[in-house]
């Protein structure tokens, strides 16, 4: 991939993306917007995907809907990161990275928005849902990427490639060190962020998390390299979607013809797991997660959140089909794209959305004390659609009128502090 050519960007549009990654509330007569639309349907269909991995029913109803779930969960917030490294760009400069004072601000202007996030993090994570909070990972994401964005997507990608092939690796061995011995207990006691938030601090978000920042890197630096194309220009989004399909049959392919072909793979997982099904762990994670040690065959697994090559590759893949596609339906299928329009809204307050779906569950379950949606599917499901058809609804209102979410302006004027950069 290579940096081509960009059309001018008008100052409407320049000033959106100054003030963050949205673009729906443009003009209808602005150029180019559709295709930003398209990310912002995209963040709504993510934001949808991690609702159905926190509210929806469970992957044991078997049939339609528990396959659904199935898919979504892990891939959503994979794509969610993705979109992360888009909007990265989108801050720094796009078709262009901004250098000089203009470039030294928007570097400010991230790490302030990291900073906010890492401290929304916190705040969730002590409200002690059962929700993994993502939200300080992607903080520390974004200033972990942040000393790349001045290169271009050629370089972007083979750097995103180079991370998914050798960073789980490096995880895997430090998990073991930690294991094995003690020095991650020594960090953690000695680490501020970790007695200050009652959590395992930055171990945690390096190594330890749900969303490790080591093996996460490679989504977010796609997506940077995604912003750097012309996704006006004729052959790009199906390129993408090719690049996206070829990705995730590698991933998931190759890791079910790794499990299969190498002697006790299989075994190894499922003892891992305390008996576990391993024959989806090549996509899905019903397969579950270790228990005690990680073996060496886990290295081959591709379910998501398994932190490994194969469930990078193939996950930053499915990423890439779904951004397509959302880019296709924006640009090229005007019915369908304002059938679309709720969904985008969503996507316009993610942030919001996700914040506050965190807020009403610690409301319903440890406030209110509302009994949770059970596994069979019957109670989960209408608890789920509640979910979506609310963030639907009030995204869709908010937006009518606001050009962004009320998080997203807490966020953006906190980064307005950038201005005093010199």
């Amino acid at each position: 991939m290579g940096q081509n050519a960009w059309p001018a960007v008008p100052t409407e549009v320049s000033r959106v993306l100054d003030g963050g990654p949205s673009a729906t509330a443009l003009r209808p007569a602005a150029p180019s917007a559709g295709r930003l639309v398209g990310i912002d349907l995209a963040r709504g269909l993510a934001v949808f995907g991690m609702y159905s991995a926190h509210v929806g029913p469970d992957t044991a109803v078997g049939g339609p809907v528990g396959f659904l779930v199935e898919c979504a969960r892990g891939r959503s917030s994979a794509l969610f990161a993705l979109l992360a490294g888009f909007s990265l760009v989108i801050i720094t400069g796009r078709p262009r990275p901004r250098t000089g004072q203009p470039g030294r601000q928007a570097v400010a202007r991230v790490a302030i928005r990291a900073a906010v996030l890492v401290v929304m993090g916190y705040v969730l994570t002590a409200l002690d849902t059962d929700v993994d909070v993502i939200l300080s990972f992607y903080g520390l994401l974004f200033l972990a990427v942040l000393p790349l964005y001045r290169l271009r997507a050629g370089t972007l990608a083979l750097i995103a490639a180079a991370g998914a092939l050798v960073l789980p690796q490096i995880l895997y061995v430090i998990r073991q060190s930690a294991e094995a011995g003690d020095w991650a207990d020594t960090v953690i006691a000695w680490d501020p962020l970790a007695r200050l938030t009652d959590t395992d601090g930055v171990v945690e978000l390096l190594f330890t998390g749900t969303y490790p920042v080591l093996t996460w890197i490679p989504f977010l630096v796609a997506g940077m390299a995604v912003a750097r194309l012309d996704l006006t220009r004729s052959g790009i989004r199906p390129r993408l979607a090719l690049a996206g399909g070829a990705l995730a049959v590698l991933g998931h392919g190759g890791s079910w013809l790794a499990l299969h072909t190498v002697p006790g793979a299989l075994p190894a997982v499922a003892a891992a797991t305390d008996g576990g099904s391993p024959a989806s762990a090549w996509w899905s994670d019903t397969v579950g997660s270790p228990d005690d040690h990680t073996p060496l065959a886990w290295l081959l697994v591709a379910a998501p959140h398994s932190q490994t090559t194969f469930s990078v590759i193939g996950n930053t893949g499915v990423a890439l089909v779904m951004l397509a596609g959302c880019l296709t339906v924006a640009e090229r299928l005007p019915r369908v794209n304002r059938l679309t329009r709720p969904i985008a809204a969503v996507g316009m307050t993610a942030l919001t959305a996700y914040v506050l779906h965190i807020v009403a569950l610690w409301l319903l379950l440890d406030v209110w004390y509302v009994p949770a949606a059970g596994s069979d599917g019957m109670s989960a499901l209408p608890v789920l659609l509640g979910f979506v058809g609310a963030a639907a609804v009030v995204a869709t209102l908010w937006t009518h009128r606001f050009r962004r979410g009320p998080l997203e302006h807490a966020v953006y004027t906190a980064t307005r502090l950038a201005r005093h950069v010199r």
